[in-house]
């Protein structure tokens, strides 16, 4: 165990720190009393989060490190210099799941969520409904919660944490009790085909004491589990199912009995399953039916997830991080639920090679609605592919235009009425760019 060395002897160095899950691993060691620092290459609002937690960030690569143990993502190259020279220093290098892994060595029961789509905002709901109960947790969330944004800490007895299958990264968490919310073909530029995928989440899931999973996911429910969920069926479930503006409610059953009355304070049907995969577990860990209630109802959401930002040209503007067919899909079902006008959808394809593996089913799923926007590919870690590119997508849609600036999707949403929904898609920049778009409209 890393951290048992103590304080004197570990000092971190986060390369790329201004990371949803680098910045919270690297603010919940400096909350233990370690000395942290780091560099990224870009002064954005993480990096003006950590500075103000005390944490100092350099902008750019060139800074020397000092510290002795060296924490790096997945999107840090080999030739990164700061790598290469803290290599040659004989630094301790850690990679981002290494790191979250001997944090959550430091604490009695980890509680970790994974899933192909859900378990940022399904791990925020549980952190939510153990703060209600009052335990002492410590939370590592992978987006922004509207409360304890990408990391909170009440103690040091619950580590409850989003497990991320990117390159197999869960694999370094030893869970007490882990989630399996659902498991697709995503990650085409690592995976090779969903049976690679999901003898991955099998196998994470094979290292915890006990698994929780969806019945309503064809892959999820063949892994082995102690507990399971669903709309009707599962060890828990829902009864008296109903909404008001895509607000739900309804009763949760436990084991053929009903323990509690949820009325949900986020939009989307899919978040019933983010209620109920919370309630397993926090009844896993004796938690009472009231106080998850309490904890559930207390959570208002997690930025980019179905987040209203504001208004342009007289219409609702939504933001969701959906960036695969099935999360694109449950967005654009809210959204047709709540417009009372026109809907138009924004996409930001998120990298060449998900959009050329995936391209018929976001032809499928994008096909049918009347006026849709395909902005320029985020292209995340990747070099440019033409047969992945969004003006390809956009080609294989008679419903939809190609935008590559925010001068040229400002234009294209400037004729909006009252009633109208703009819902904007994806995990890249598409969320600071419409931002900026409202933000010039409205000064």
């Amino acid at each position: 165990m890393l951290l048992s060395y103590g304080q004197r002897e570990l000092s971190f160095y986060f390369i790329g720190i201004g990371g949803v899950s680098m910045s919270a691993l690297a603010i919940l060691l400096k909350l233990r009393g370690f000395r942290v620092r780091g560099s990224d290459d870009a002064a954005g609002e993480s990096v003006r989060r950590l500075r103000e937690k005390g944490i100092d960030v350099a902008i750019g690569r060139e800074e020397e490190i000092s510290e002795n143990v060296v924490v790096y993502n997945s999107a840090i190259e080999e030739t990164h210099p700061q790598l290469i020279a803290a290599k040659r220093a004989g630094k301790r290098l850690l990679t981002r799941a290494e790191m979250l892994g001997e944090l959550a060595e430091e604490y009695p029961y980890v509680l970790s969520v994974s899933g192909s789509h859900g378990k940022t905002t399904c791990c925020a709901m549980i952190s939510h409904v153990f703060s209600a109960a009052h335990k002492p947790f410590t939370c590592h969330i992978g987006g922004f919660d509207r409360r304890f944004s990408n990391c909170y800490a009440s103690g040091n007895e619950y580590f409850i944490t989003e497990a991320c299958e990117y390159r197999r990264n869960f694999l370094s968490l030893q869970s007490d009790c882990a989630v399996v919310l659902n498991v697709d073909f995503d990650h085409s530029d690592y995976y090779k085909d969903e049976r690679d995928a999901f003898e991955a989440f099998d196998a994470f899931a094979h290292k915890a004491k006990s698994v929780i999973v969806c019945e309503e996911d064809e892959n999820a429910k063949k892994i082995p589990h102690s507990l399971s969920f669903g709309y009707e069926k599962g060890d828990y479930y829902a009864e008296n199912l109903h909404s008001d503006g895509e607000r739900y409610s309804f009763t949760v059953i436990e084991r053929g009995i009903a323990v509690a009355d949820v009325r949900l304070s986020v939009v989307g049907k899919v978040n019933v399953l983010n209620a109920l995969a919370a309630f397993a577990v926090a009844r896993r860990f004796g938690l009472s039916a009231s106080e998850i209630k309490k904890g559930l109802q207390s959570f208002t959401g997690v930025e980019r997830r179905f987040e209203r930002v504001g208004t342009h040209c007289n219409a609702e503007i939504y933001c969701d991080y959906a960036h695969h067919p099935k999360e694109i899909a449950a967005a654009i079902q809210t959204a047709k639920k709540i417009c009372r006008g026109e809907l138009t959808v924004v996409f930001q394809p998120h990298t060449y090679t998900r959009t050329r593996d995936l391209m018929q089913k976001f032809v499928d799923v994008l096909g049918q609605l009347e006026r849709v926007v395909i902005y320029q590919t985020y292209p995340a870690r990747e070099e440019f592919l033409a047969e992945g590119s969004a003006y390809l997508l956009t080609a294989h849609l008679d419903n939809a235009c190609y935008v590559q600036s925010p001068e040229q999707l400002k234009r294209r949403l400037s004729s909006g009425k009252r009633g109208d929904v703009v819902l904007v898609l994806g995990a890249g920049s598409i969320y600071e760019i419409i931002q900026s778009i409202i933000e010039k409209k409205t000064t």
